[in-house]
């Protein structure tokens, strides 16, 4: 894989993060191997996951096979998620500019808006379950809560890369001995809760829509995973990195899913902030005070991680439409217009909350699952991780302003999932797919999607004169290694 050559001396982390979409220089490598398991792991570890368990009960899927379902698409999701953070430590950079080796430096515009749709889709989402949970559980006023979680998340992002990484930590150290007594009690029958058996049981319809959804989970975390692993020093084993990302994720995405199945099943749970109050305070009060607002403050980092990727991502954009050097004052005003976006539309949205999450992620999905194919085929198929990172901030490098392979292999991808997509009420419309309805509505469009992109973008790949790339890397490597740390590495 490539190595940018290392330059000496660290510099000291600023106040607030100063790199935007540029390149992360090996003096500027001060990220830690061990905090890319706390931070994924607190992640997954608040308020959106626990409905998460709601969508298969909802369909009459039993706790055993909704757990199973649960297990089976978390793992599989983060496969791909995990894949995708180590790309971090050896590129240096945001995850959507190294996907212009794959769709150019203009049509990386394509993925970019599907990936910032993702982004205020989620932060949407949020903001409507922080509303109706905080106010289910405490009485608060839903508008209030909106602002509060909207400016919170939005500053966090704002302070950047390092804030974001010790907010996640110190969120961890404080919910995680409280969760555990929790589950410890639901476990033990202190919780209360009972259910009629014969209402739940197996549906292939149930478990693909579970196994869908908690694979969409993880999947949706891939377009910026590499963000928060691109401070990793150059040198940071690829396999270390996959599995911290993998087990953090993984595990604590499991486990409140699973917990959210059975305060659906178990005491009804509509709401997983007011499911999570009742279960906690009937072991004893105020427990499940503390894990409900322990949970929501988890969320709302979460929404300045998505901020952070999301400004990024509109930079960006900006840049392959019109090169810019990217500062400090760019990245915090595009987060707060983002975050009056996503406020606004959130605001207008009435439905619950679960099928709010279910629409979000299925329809993420849909659009990521195309791009994660076409960019981990690349990366660890075609090209072996091999890149020459200046061309990737020229139209007139060698990847060209339209990856042409690319493009066609996440268009053909997206056009395969349509016959088998399932999707769920959105606005009054639905569309369920004529190959789905032959299956029973069940959802396997995602599965398809993977299959077809990458196997386009294999095919297609073989065209690729590697040799030149290659020449042209080392040509690369020696450029920045020359630029002053502190200077321009376009």
């Amino acid at each position: 894989m490539s190595h940018i050559p290392p330059e000496t001396g660290k510099t000291a982390a600023p106040l607030i993060e100063v790199r935007s979409i540029d390149w992360v220089p090996e003096n500027e490598r001060r990220g830690k191997l061990w905090h890319q398991g706390p931070l994924w792991f607190l992640g997954n570890f608040q308020y959106f996951s626990i409905p998460i368990g709601f969508i298969g009960p909802s369909m009459g899927l039993s706790l055993g096979w909704t757990i199973v379902a649960s297990v089976l698409g978390i793992a599989v999701g983060t496969v791909f998620m995990a894949f995708h953070a180590s790309q971090g430590p050896t590129m240096g950079l945001p995850q959507l500019i190294q996907s212009r080796a794959q769709f150019g430096y203009r049509g990386v515009i394509v993925p970019l808006l599907a990936t910032l749709f993702t982004y205020m889709a989620f932060n949407v989402a949020d903001t409507v379950l922080l509303s109706e949970g905080l106010g289910s559980s405490f009485g608060w006023d839903p508008t209030l809560i909106a602002v509060l979680a909207t400016v919170a998340g939005a500053g966090l992002a704002i302070f950047g890369h390092d804030w974001l990484h010790k907010a996640f930590r110190i969120l961890l150290y404080i919910s995680l001995p409280v969760m555990t007594i929790l589950t410890i009690g639901v476990i033990a029958g202190a919780a209360g809760g009972t259910w009629d058996a014969t209402q739940y049981g197996f549906s292939w319809q149930g478990f693909m829509a579970q196994f869908a959804a908690c694979a969409a989970y993880n999947i949706t975390y891939a377009p910026y995973v590499s963000d928060y692993s691109r401070y990793l020093p150059t040198n940071t084993s690829a396999r270390s990195v996959i599995a911290a990302v993998f087990f953090g994720a993984s595990s604590s995405a499991i486990w409140l899913i699973a917990l959210g199945a059975w305060l659906t099943i178990a005491l009804g749970a509509t709401d997983g902030l007011a499911g999570l109050q009742t279960a906690g305070n009937t072991i004893f009060a105020p427990l499940g005070d503390a894990a409900a607002l322990l949970s929501a403050l988890a969320l709302t980092a979460t929404m300045g991680m998505n901020a952070y990727g999301g400004a990024l991502t509109v930079l960006t954009t900006i840049d392959s439409v019109r090169p810019i050097k990217p500062k400090t004052t760019a990245r915090v005003v595009t987060i707060l217009v983002l975050a009056l976006a996503w406020y606004l539309i959130a605001s207008s949205i009435n439905s619950g909350a679960v099928a709010t999450v279910f629409s979000a992620l299925t329809l993420m999905l849909y659009i990521l699952v195309p791009w994660t194919a076409t960019n981990l085929v690349d990366f660890f198929i075609v090209r072996k991780g091999h890149y020459a990172i200046a061309d990737l901030f020229t139209p007139n490098g060698i990847y060209g302003a339209w990856g042409w392979r690319g493009l066609t292999a996440f268009g053909i991808g997206l056009l395969a999932e349509v016959p088998f997509m399932v999707l769920p009420t959105i606005g009054g419309w639905s569309y369920v797919g004529p190959a789905a309805a032959a299956l029973g509505d069940v959802d396997i469009a995602w599965l398809i999607g993977l299959a077809v992109t990458s196997v386009a973008y294999l095919l297609m790949g073989r065209s690729l004169d590697l040799t030149a790339e290659e020449t042209e890397r080392r040509r690369s490597d020696e450029h920045l290694a020359s630029k002053d740390p502190e200077g321009d590495h376009k």
